[in-house]
């Protein structure tokens, strides 16, 4: 059936229908129902905003910077900011210096908090207070506060700042593991400073990472219009429970372009609760690099699909390597539960509380076995789970000039005597820029076999040509990887 055909049908039918409940024995029906069931939404909507809205509130930050050395259109604090590309410069253009030649100005910032409880806590993105030296909220009743800060956690954007007030409504959380794609939500916020400012749309997508924007990533995607200054914000359901906090848009423009993200509502309030309790969170650490495993890599490990997480390395003196763990491995279960990638497992391992223990399941050689580790803590210091002498020689099958690591950048990079070889120069049109191989890249092993020399590379990517498949382990910086590609 073509495509013209498939739409025809659906077509043809909804004119026949429109006809029916025009002219036929439907048409006093349906213009009796459709009114009352718009109606129906049209109150629910209505209803949220009213329960919802009063809980939430506007938050203005200040921070003073020192003048000397500052120029430009956009505010020096701002000009590297993690959310510059989703927000875009015209959001930043609006933090402005106060006026005046003295040796600080102020910079003023602007967001959306939800009061959790009646005596004035407040949850909010880490972005919006950090580093601030006066935060001053606004109550929907026009009321201002100075808000004080109860714990920050920049890794996954969610603060807690309190207010000394009583009495104050407060919102109800849902549950955001049982939330669907394609359920109506609710954003609401303080876009552009415009207060108590409600939009509607429905559940994009679940589970959204890898964007880049904070360090554990798992986000609620919605059509819901978020714009610059929404950013800790509710996110509520059709029940006017808060399921996501809203956090970031993606944008060309630095407004609104039909993606926002918002984190979910269940991971917000475990990392609040924590922050109220201790101010600051912990998070479990097993100590690997972790990637994902595309279709290649799964073809080169002999497996049927792409779950779970490849480790690169293992870092050493962690709880991974005292369990055992070694490069190579898929991580496909985790405390039983199935791993779907790396940013899954990293979530899994932070959520852990450090000194428990847990499970990991693995393949190792197309054999599936269980390994039992102490969980780790994660420090800022150990920040895993993320992510020449002699004749140069081109290998004929990749497409690549390699040769020794030199003294110095071995030594850099942490590799021994002999370890590897660097690449130097890359065929445009070679097999190596497929597989995704830069100038300065350590190849370290072929196909599971460590390389030394040239002789060993060019042998081992032979043996690869005739299988029509290679996998290299190489070091990039201080990061180890793995790349499979069909030559």
């Amino acid at each position: 059936m073509t495509k013209g055909h498939y739409l025809a049908l659906p077509i043809g039918i909804i004119a026949a229908l429109a006809l029916a409940l025009t002219v036929g024995p439907f048409a006093q029906v349906a213009s009796a129902e459709a009114p009352a069931a718009l109606k129906q939404l049209d109150e629910a909507f209505v209803q949220v905003a009213e329960k919802v809205t009063p809980a939430v509130v506007n938050i203005s930050s200040t921070k003073k910077m020192a003048r000397e050395g500052m120029g430009g259109d956009l505010e020096p604090f701002f000009r590297d900011h993690p959310f510059r590309d989703f927000f875009g410069d015209e959001f930043f253009k609006k933090f402005k210096k106060d006026p005046g030649q003295g040796r600080e100005f102020k910079m003023h910032g602007m967001g959306s908090g939800l009061i959790v409880t009646p005596d004035g806590i407040i949850l909010t993105n880490a972005h919006v207070v950090k580093d601030a030296d006066e935060i001053t909220v606004t109550l929907s009743d026009k009321r201002s506060h100075m808000a004080k800060v109860i714990g920050i956690d920049p890794e996954s954007d969610v603060a807690v700042i309190k207010i000394d007030a009583k009495g104050l409504p407060i919102a109800k959380f849902g549950n955001s593991d049982k939330l669907r794609v394609g359920e109506i939500v609710m954003a609401i916020g303080n876009p552009f400073g415009l207060n108590q400012t409600v939009t509607s749309g429905i559940v994009s997508a679940k589970g959204r990472s890898n964007m880049g924007i904070i360090g554990y990533e798992h986000f609620i995607q919605t059509d819901a219009a978020i714009n610059p200054g929404n950013s800790g914000g509710p996110l509520v359901n059709i029940e006017g429970e808060v399921i996501g906090l809203n956090t970031a848009i993606a944008s060309r423009s630095g407004g609104y372009q039909g993606i926002g993200f918002a984190i979910p509502s269940n991971a917000a309030k475990l990392i609040m609760d924590e922050l109220i309790s201790r101010g600051s969170v912990r998070r479990g650490l097993l100590g690997v690099k972790i990637q994902d495993v595309t279709e290649d890599l799964a073809k080169s490990f002999g497996l049927e699909d792409t779950s779970g997480a490849l480790v690169s390395q293992v870092i050493p003196g962690t709880p991974a390597e005292t369990a055992g763990v070694k490069s190579g491995d898929i991580i496909v279960k985790f405390n039983g539960v199935k791993v779907g990638g790396a940013s899954e497992l990293k979530n899994m391992v932070g959520k852990e509380r450090p000194d428990s223990t847990a499970t990991l399941t693995i393949i190792r050689n197309k054999k599936t076995m269980d390994l039992t580790v102490k969980v780790g803590e994660r420090t800022p210091q150990i920040a895993s789970e993320t992510k020449s002498s002699g004749e140069a020689a081109t290998s004929n099958e990749l497409g690549v000039e390699v040769d020794k690591v030199p003294a110095a950048t071995a030594a850099k990079m942490g590799l021994k005597e002999g370890e590897g070889l660097q690449v130097k120069e890359i065929n445009a049109n070679g097999s190596g820029r497929k597989l995704g191989l830069r100038v300065g890249d350590v190849i370290l092993e072929v196909d599971g076999t460590p390389i030394s020399d040239v002789a060993t590379f060019n042998k081992k990517t032979a043996e690869a040509k005739k299988n029509k498949l290679i996998r290299l382990k190489i070091q990039r910086g201080n990061d180890v990887r793995y790349l499979a590609s069909s030559i």
